[in-house]
């Protein structure tokens, strides 16, 4: 029963990144928080981030297949986005590793980065305008490198993709459409999780995590129903980008990253 709850939870979380370019990790990663929390195990943390980062790299990987297939891809500007990224996830991950970010300090943080991304949201989504009658600029190098600078390093502290964080700032700040965000956002997100995920997988842990299965912090046997129903979720997702009107998917966006920051706020300092 609960490994099917998990691939169900998936699912959602592949539907939220398809559709609005987090990743999922807004789901994912506080569930697996809670799952080994309620295990006791010692550092949660960094095993709930990295098992987290596995699940958004697949709900990431699915998207960005997704929107090569709708001819919505683009190249220059993800590649760039994943490069500096990555950058900014390996500055993240030292201090992840570095012993006094720990379980406070983590719920904190996160909560502060889905907050933040819901106000930009939910003031993005009362813009009626149409996009499509917006002049943009492009999305150069100096762009990739703020973005993903900032991103990679929220990344490997919160244990999502950036995309909440990152697509904001480029609709908001870079002024570029939210589809094409979504869609820099993805393929970027690919990139540097995957630099994340080497290195997180190369740390030398003693225990195991809730599964026997890991690699470094990765618990892979216990991220696999949650990376598979958001590999299929993803899929979807990335369909209901081009169905949902932009208002809607902005103001989902908000009202979910907010129950989700209350709901972490509340399991950690109200009881």
């Amino acid at each position: 029963m609960e490994l099917i709850v998990l691939v169900l939870i998936g699912i959602l979380g592949g539907l939220i990144a398809g559709s609005m370019g987090v990743g999922g990790g807004i789901i994912f990663t506080p569930v697996l928080f809670f799952l080994f929390e309620e295990a006791g195990l010692e550092d949660s943390v960094p095993w709930s981030i990295a098992s987290g980062l596995l699940c958004t790299f697949t709900a990431s990987l699915s998207s960005t297949i997704r929107q090569t297939l709708n001819h919505n891809l683009y190249v220059r500007e993800g590649v760039l986005l994943g490069i500096f990224g990555g950058l900014g996830i390996s500055v993240g991950k030292w201090i992840l590793t570095s012993g006094w970010y720990e379980r406070e300090q983590f719920v904190v943080f996160f909560s502060l980065i889905l907050l933040y991304a819901a106000f930009m949201m939910f003031k993005r989504g009362q813009d009626f305008l149409d996009e499509d009658k917006r002049s943009y600029q492009a999305f150069d190098s100096n762009a990739a490198l703020f973005t993903g600078g900032i991103g990679g390093s929220i990344a490997s502290l919160a244990g999502v993709g950036g995309g909440g964080v990152m697509v904001p700032i480029m609709n908001l700040i870079f002024k570029q459409p939210f589809r094409k965000a979504v869609s820099i956002s993805h393929l970027g997100m690919c990139i540097l999780i995957f630099v994340g995920l080497i290195q997180l997988a190369l740390i030398n842990v003693q225990n195991p995590g809730i599964s026997p299965y890991h690699l470094g912090y990765i618990d892979v046997g216990t991220a696999f129903p949650l990376a598979l129903g958001g590999l299929v979720g993803a899929n979807f997702g990335t369909i209901l980008n081009h169905k949902i009107g932009r208002k809607y998917l902005q103001w989902g966006f908000a009202l979910l990253a907010t129950i989700m920051a209350i709901r972490l706020l509340w399991g950690v300092f109200g009881s």
